[in-house]
C-alpha cells in the first residue's frame, strides 16, 4: 500500500507540473500536439487524485455492510481512471488532432519576449516537452521499480504477465499512464519538430491525433484489466494449485470437495474450501486440523487474508 501511494504521489507531482508547462506552451505556440498533451497531463493529474481517493477509501475498517472491508475501492477508482483517460484525454486529443488534419495551419514561428530577451516561440515547445520527459521519467522509474518488485516476488515472466495477473491496479495504472505520457511527449516533440523544419503543420496535427488514439487504446486495455477484478477474479492456477495441495495432504483430509479463491482488494484474497475429513475424527480433532490448514495456507501466500474451511465427514474418498 505504501509503495502504491508513493508511486501515485510521484506521478501527481510530475503531471501537475507538466500540465502547467504544456498549457503555457500551447498558449504561446498554438500547437495542436501541445494542446493534446495539455489534455493528457490535466487528465493524468486528475487521475492521480482519483487513485489517491481509492487508496484512502480502501483503508477503511470493515463494517457490517462491508464485512471484508473496502479494498475493492481501488479497483473501482482505477476503472474510473481508465474511463476518464478515454473520455477526456483520448477523445479530446483525437478530435482536436483530426480537426487539425482536416484544416492544417502553418506552425506559428513568432518570437517570444521574456525579460527583455526575444527567442523563437518554438523553443518553448521544445523546452516544455523535454521537461515533461524528464518529469515523466522520474515518475515512470518509481512505478517501474514497484512493479518490478511484484514480478520478482511472484516469479512472473515479465510485465506482460504482470499486467494480466497483478491485483495492484493502482501501481499498474500509474505505470501505464507514465509510459504513455513518455510516448506522448516524444510523439509531440517529433511532430512539432517536423512541422518546424518543413513549414507544414500537418505533422503537428498528425501527432495530436496519434496521441489521442494511443490514449484511447491504453484506456480500453486498463478498463478491461480492472473489470476482471471488479467482477471477482480468483488467483491464477499457478498460485492456487499449491494452496489446494496444502489442503489435500493435510491430516485427516480424504477429499477436497470444492476450493475457491477471490480477490477482495489489492494483494488481499480469500480462500474457501469444502473439505471431507475421515469419519473417525471427532469434532475437536477436525477443528485442530482446520486451524492447521488455515495457518499453513496463509504462511504459504501472504495475499491470503481470510480462509474458510467447511468440514464434511466421509468414510472414504479419493483425494
Amino acid at each position: 500500500m505504501a509503495s502504491s501511494k508513493s508511486v501515485v504521489i510521484a506521478a501527481l507531482i510530475a503531471n501537475g507540473a507538466i500540465a502547467i508547462l504544456k498549457f503555457i506552451g500551447f498558449s504561446i505556440t498554438g500547437s495542436p500536439a501541445m494542446l493534446s498533451e495539455t489534455y493528457h497531463s490535466i487528465s493524468d493529474t486528475g487521475n492521480q487524485v482519483f487513485l489517491l481517493f481509492g487508496i484512502r477509501y480502501s483503508g477503511k475498517e470493515a463494517t457490517r455492510s462491508h464485512p471484508f472491508g473496502y479494498g475493492k475501492a481501488q479497483f473501482f477508482y482505477a476503472f474510473l481512471v481508465s474511463v476518464l483517460l478515454f473520455g477526456i484525454a483520448g477523445w479530446e486529443s483525437a478530435k482536436h488532432g483530426f480537426e487539425a488534419i482536416m484544416h492544417p495551419k502553418p506552425p506559428e514561428l513568432g518570437l517570444v519576449n521574456l525579460a527583455g530577451y526575444e527567442f523563437p516561440g518554438i523553443w518553448v515547445s521544445y523546452a516544455v516537452l523535454i521537461g515533461a520527459i524528464v518529469f515523466e521519467t522520474y515518475a515512470f522509474a518509481k512505478a517501474y521499480k514497484a512493479m518490478k518488485l511484484q514480478i520478482e516476488k511472484h516469479n512472473w515472466s515479465g510485465f506482460r504477465e504482470a499486467f494480466r495477473k497483478t491485483s495492484d491496479v493502482t501501481t499498474l495504472t500509474a505505470l501505464t499512464e507514465d509510459a504513455i505520457a513518455l510516448a506522448g511527449a516524444a510523439i509531440a516533440l517529433v511532430g512539432i519538430y517536423l512541422s518546424r523544419v518543413t513549414g507544414n503543420g500537418i505533422y503537428d496535427a498528425i501527432s495530436a491525433f496519434l496521441i489521442g488514439l494511443m490514449l484511447m487504446g491504453f484506456a480500453i486495455a486498463l478498463a478491461w484489466e480492472n473489470k476482471r477484478l471488479l467482477l471477482g477474479e480468483s488467483l491464477s492456477d499457478e498460485a492456487e494449485n499449491p494452496l489446494r495441495d496444502i489442503v489435500r495432504r493435510s491430516t485427516g483430509v480424504t477429499n477436497v470437495e470444492d476450493f475457491r479463491t477471490v480477490y477482495f482488494g489489492p494483494g488481499r484474497a480469500i480462500v474457501t474450501a469444502d473439505v471431507a475429513f475421515d469419519a473417525d475424527m471427532d469434532t475437536e480433532t477436525i477443528d485442530d486440523a482446520i486451524t492447521a490448514i488455515e495457518q499453513e495456507i496463509q504462511a504459504a501466500d501472504d495475499r491470503i487474508k481470510k480462509v474458510y474451511i467447511e468440514p464434511e465427514l466421509k468414510d472414504t474418498a479419493a483425494v
